[in-house]
């Protein structure tokens, strides 16, 4: 049993350099790192399921240590093995949030798409060219108030807030 509880405690501290070495490898190799740590672990568990029959076989006097030497064991394997999924899971959300952004950025947007829908719903509706023409003429013109009229605005705070100061 002591051999066995030193190869395994000897693993889980390989895996946790595995752990440590995962943070700094690149993209490529990612994925070979995380499946070299999950083979490691799964045969560490293994050998935790060994070791719990061997502490049943201790000796009575022997076998609380014995036990709590394997829970210790199971406790850090545990451990890894919740860092482990925890870096999987920001890594998708990494790559997730990669391909959404090169989407983004990938898509090409026109000027004039929603004009052209109003165009065609005014056209389905039996709008005529000239009227047509008119909305987009006071459309144009509106723009101009509106601008306008926010000028207007800035001018009279500021003499409000000169007046007042």
């Amino acid at each position: 049993m002591e051999a066995l509880y030193h190869q395994t405690n000897k693993q889980v501290h390989e895996v946790h350099s595995y752990m440590s070495r995962l943070e700094t490898t690149d993209k490529q190799s990612v994925h070979l790192v995380e499946n070299e740590i999950q083979a490691r672990i799964d045969r560490i568990f293994s050998n935790l399921e060994r070791l719990e029959i061997f502490c049943n076989k201790e000796p009575p006097n022997k076998r609380q240590n014995a036990k709590l030497r394997v829970d210790q064991l199971k406790y850090d394997i545990q451990h890894l093995q919740t860092a482990l999924r925890n870096f999987q899971h920001r890594r998708y959300a990494r790559e997730q949030e990669e391909r959404e952004r090169e989407e983004l950025l990938a898509r090409s947007f026109t000027t004039n798409g929603t004009h052209k829908k109003i165009m065609d719903v005014a056209n389905m509706l039996g709008l005529s060219n000239t009227v047509m023409r008119l909305i987009e003429k006071r459309a144009f013109q509106d723009k101009y108030f509106m601008i306008g009229g926010m000028l207007v605005t800035c001018v009279v705070m500021f003499l409000v807030v000169q007046y007042l100061t």
